[in-house]
């Protein structure tokens, strides 16, 4: 082994096998201590077995393995980097044996309790699992809940999911009682294609209740091996809604199962396979990375030398993200929003996506509740988003638009532009649609859009300035509108957010260019073109 292996093994490979196994290991263990053994908390299933293990892993590259990579020569001949890369492989080699240790921690953590009827759970120590010798299933007395969640690329996925629970009693005679603590989830799902018009959508529904009464009526639902208790998940909160259209107990305090079929020895099935197979190929996979290049010797020696390294791209993100003048109003605005979305996954709604009730409940569009006294929807529904990316594609969008935008019209009249094309988008939604939930800052979003391309069609800015965005934002407007024309996607609302700001793009294009002769305006625009060449 030569000397250059060696010292990429000690400045590279042994660190990231420190920080894999730590954080997988302390980050297990935080959530076995605290939600498992103690449930000092709760907090929702996919925060604590995705959302976090995915985030934090940024901490220690970012801030303690990046600055180490720049001893390698990552510049490709072209004059790119493969550094975004190599952080992306590090990433997925941490986050991912992290993620599948906390399914093995669920399914592995929970004794088996055997018991002779149910009335006898809460006569004991709470468990996870229990296996019942004696129960009666009241078939007759069921509850109901359908939810609807729209996902894949483009939301291309219409997702219907039928919640039923029913009543576990220790025996028949005991379904006169008027309380039923204990209940039993039986779960139907089907997926259809989310371009699909209104009318098949509502026959694909009614094909898929009657397959489920039909499945239902005939499958012995007493034949399981073990029940589970149903956790804090979005699959427990469809339980719960269709607990609550069950009136005929009092279902106050209930504890909802789920039934296992598997022997409870297989309960976990190859997933420790995977937690070891994912870690390993993720080690081997980062040592090929980092033998592979040549040491950058000007940076090598920085740090042997101990001498700290000035990140500055990252000193220049962090100091993008701060709020001045020029661009003040946009970071907030995406803030507002992100901020927004933390609140509502906080609050156990989800993580990659949301369900249209919880949607409505918080300010989205919907036109039956907006013309009948609701009009806030009109603005509140701009600042909420269907999930993760939903989120992030639109503060892309909001990023890019905004950097050119406010500079030219100032704080004031940015932020009344904004919201009045995120309120006429919205006007746009409900004229358009009858009955559809309604959210996200798209509209707006197409409004400063819009606005732009009013704006270089008028020659606000430089002409080289023009020719260079002018085909951009058009390549960018028209592939959204016909991503819309899939469906799924309120293009509505984004042709009026579209059509509003580019008439108020034009109605202002004068008085803007008058701004800028009179030299009333800063006009930074042409700087910004010259660093981007």
């Amino acid at each position: 082994m030569n000397k250059n292996t060696i010292l990429k093994l000690k400045i590279l490979f042994i660190p990231f096998l420190i920080i894999s196994i730590g954080f997988c290991a302390i980050y297990t263990f935080l959530n076995w201590l605290l939600l498992i053994k103690f449930q000092l908390f709760s907090v929702k299933e996919i925060i604590v077995e995705f959302g976090i293990p995915l985030v934090l892993p940024a901490i220690p590259i970012l801030f303690y393995l990046r600055p180490r990579l720049k001893i390698l020569n990552l510049e490709k001949s072209n004059g790119k980097s493969l550094n975004d890369f190599y952080m992306f492989i590090l990433w997925f080699a941490i986050a991912g044996p992290t993620l599948i240790a906390q399914s093995y921690l669920k399914n592995s953590t929970g004794k088996l309790s055997q018991i002779e009827n149910v009335s006898q759970i809460s006569k004991q120590k709470q468990t996870k699992y229990y296996k019942i010798k004696r129960f009666y299933l009241d078939k007759s007395s069921v509850g109901v809940h359908t939810a609807f969640e729209v996902t894949g690329k483009y939301n291309n996925d219409f997702n219907m999911t039928l919640f039923v629970v029913l009543p576990i009693f220790d025996k028949k005679s005991k379904t006169s009682e008027a309380t039923c603590k204990y209940w039993l989830g039986v779960k139907y799902h089907n997926r259809i294609s989310n371009k699909l018009e209104e009318k098949e959508k509502e026959n694909e529904y009614e094909k898929f209740l009657k397959e489920s009464q039909n499945d239902f009526d005939r499958k012995d639902l007493n034949d399981f091996v073990y029940l589970e208790r149903v956790g804090n998940s979005d699959i427990g909160d469809g339980y719960k809604e269709a607990l609550k259209k069950c009136t005929k107990f009092n279902s106050e305090g209930s504890t909802i199962f789920i039934s296992n079929n598997e022997p409870f020895e297989k309960r976990n099935g190859n997933t420790l396979s995977w937690l070891i197979g994912t870690f390993l190929i993720g080690a081997l996979v980062w040592l090929i990375m980092i033998l592979i290049p040549k040491f950058n010797k000007t940076e090598l020696k920085r740090f042997q030398s101990g001498k700290p390294y000035e990140d500055k791209d990252l000193k220049e993100f962090i100091e993008f993200l701060k709020p001045r003048e020029g661009y003040f109003i946009t970071p907030i605005l995406i803030y507002t929003n992100i901020f927004i979305y933390l609140i509502m996954v906080f609050a156990g709604l989800g993580f990659i996506s949301f369900n249209g009730q919880d949607l409505l409940k918080w300010g989205a569009n919907f036109r039956p509740s907006t013309i009948n006294g609701e009009w806030w929807r009109l603005i509140t529904n701009t600042f909420l988003h269907g999930g993760l990316m939903h989120l992030l594609s639109n503060m892309f969008g909001l990023l890019f638009v905004g950097t050119f935008i406010e500079p030219i019209l100032g704080r004031t009249k940015y932020l009344i532009i904004y919201l009045v094309t995120g309120i006429l988008a919205s006007c746009a939604s409900i004229w358009w649609y009858e009955d559809t939930v309604s959210i996200g800052a798209s509209g707006a979003i197409f409004g400063l859009y819009g606005l732009f391309l009013g704006l270089l069609l008028t020659k606000v800015f430089p002409p080289d300035f023009s020719k260079t965005f002018l085909t951009t934002t058009l390549i960018f407007v028209i592939y959204n509108l016909l991503m819309g024309l899939t469906g799924g996607i309120d293009n509505s609302a984004h042709i009026g957010g579209l059509l509003s700001g580019f008439i108020i793009g034009i109605i202002i294009s004068k008085s803007l260019k008058e701004e800028i002769d009179n030299g009333k305006i800063e006009n930074r625009l042409s700087r910004k073109t010259e660093e981007k060449e």
